[in-house]
């Protein structure tokens, strides 16, 4: 049976992150004009309320992982993190002379690229350049993405100082041969060095990125991989598909050939044996590709229906107004989403000219922040009532939708509210399909998107 599904659901689809998802944006009805008034009518009505996130986009790395969808530049020139830290920092600044009144923070997270290739002491000047001009909520997370190989002691403990409690360590795959083909080369001890540091100075969720379908990946690299991750015990574990798009990420993702590639059934068997694996340690699934122990945050956020999704990833805390600083990185104040310049030299001349360096973006409609809203219940939830529905939204299309998966037992429908089964949870992306307009109004001409399984 499981067979079967694999072969009628795994097809090209978004990841929903946001919805509309990227490719979907309406740009040419977006405007900056727009953009900004949307954010300061959100940023007035939540700031004192919620407090707001911030996503930091710092883009280099000094090798190339053929794994990543990422933006990044490579490079081992070091003397370019103070003057892009610079340029983050005058970002926020006309971001808070926009926004007026002082931000209160409630998340602060450093993505990448790889956030530890740069110092200590330039990671310190940044955050302190972000915090002059604004407030700590009483309850903030503050995390950060750090590499295995280049983080420091020092990085944990200056990060540690600055309020910052969670960090993840991307681990992929403990397989040489993995490792080479993706260009990512980490030995056990790498890891298990940065979590023990990290465990020892005091921060309170540890998180560990592994990644299925990888070149060459096999049932017995899952396992061994997740036996040496469950005796560091972190607290939280992202267990991602890999998405294996060559014909958007160009080069970069064509270190091995396509039929090194696992597919359909045995892709999906790695997830299964991981999946199972994870919950015989005591690591339990949340949302989509996440699991983590009951004491962590997230399992606790799920219990009480208040996780949240966005560009950063699961969250337990909710903002109306994460703002994106840096090289390519999403803005999102629930009605309107903006994009920065992709370009790092262009960034820098968008700041050089006083300007929020935003080039792209979408201002939701009615039926976006509907369908947006029922996507978010599913993928944190598993679940979402229509009962209440507005009147705009064509149901009908989206039950007619739904009705093949109910007969193959991946959702339950009872009262208008839409229950995702065990056997569902595989197929979360294409559940929310169902409910995509512009998706389904707007069949790409070509793949725009990774298999959903």
């Amino acid at each position: 049976m499981i067979s079967y599904l694999i072969n009628k659901y795994n097809v090209p689809g978004p990841r929903y992150t946001s919805y509309p998802t990227v490719p979907y944006w309406d740009n040419e009805c977006f405007s900056k004009k727009k953009w900004f008034e949307n954010i300061k009518i959100q940023f007035d009505r939540t700031n004192t309320l919620q407090g707001i996130s911030l996503y930091i986009h710092l883009p280099y790395c000094e090798q190339l992982c053929t794994f990543c969808g990422c933006h990044k530049r490579i490079t081992i020139r070091h003397e370019v993190e103070s003057p892009y830290i610079k340029a983050v920092l005058k970002e926020w600044d006309l971001y808070c002379r926009l926004l007026i009144d002082k931000p209160i923070i409630k998340e602060i997270h450093l993505g990448g690229g790889t956030p530890t290739f740069f110092s200590p002491e330039n990671l310190k000047t940044l955050i302190e350049g972000i915090l002059s001009k604004a407030e700590k909520a009483k309850e903030y997370e503050f995390s950060f993405e750090g590499h295995p190989h280049n983080t420091t002691k020092n990085h944990l403990e200056t990060l540690y100082e600055l309020g910052f409690r969670r960090v993840s360590f991307g681990v992929q795959d403990y397989n040489p041969d993995i490792q080479k083909a993706i260009h990512r080369n980490q030995k056990f001890h790498d890891v298990a060095k940065v979590t023990l540091w990290a465990k020892e100075i005091g921060y309170t969720s540890i998180s560990h990125d592994i990644i299925f379908g990888l070149p060459f990946q096999e049932e017995k690299h899952i396992i061994d991989t997740i036996e040496k991750t469950k005796s560091l015990s972190p607290d939280r574990l992202a267990f991602y598909s890999y998405a294996h798009v060559p014909w958007i990420k160009g080069n970069g993702q064509r270190g091995f050939n396509d039929e090194d590639v696992p597919k359909d059934e045995a892709k999906r068997k790695l997830y299964e044996t991981g999946k199972k694996l994870l919950e015989e340690k005591g690591y339990l699934e949340i949302g989509m590709d996440h699991f983590s122990l009951k004491s962590d945050s997230l399992y606790k956020a799920m219990n009480s229906g208040e996780l949240h999704r966005n560009f950063m990833g699961y969250t337990s805390s909710k903002t109306g107004v994460m703002i994106g600083l840096g090289v390519s990185s999403i803005s999102d104040c629930w009605t309107a989403f903006a994009q920065n310049e992709k370009d790092i030299d262009q960034y820098f001349h968008h700041l050089e000219n006083n300007e929020i360096p935003v080039v792209k973006g979408h201002i939701l409609n009615r039926e976006d922040l509907i369908i947006r809203q029922h996507i978010l219940n599913l993928i944190c939830n598993f679940k979402t009532n229509l009962n209440n529905a507005d009147s705009i939204i064509d149901f009908p299309a989206i039950f007619d939708n739904l009705k093949e998966m109910e007969k193959d037992g991946l959702i339950s429908i009872h009262n208008n509210q839409i229950v995702i089964n065990k056997k569902g949870k595989a197929f979360v992306r294409n559940i929310c399909m169902a409910f995509d307009m512009r998706l389904q109004r707007n069949k790409p001409e070509r793949t725009l998107f990774s298999m959903t399984i």
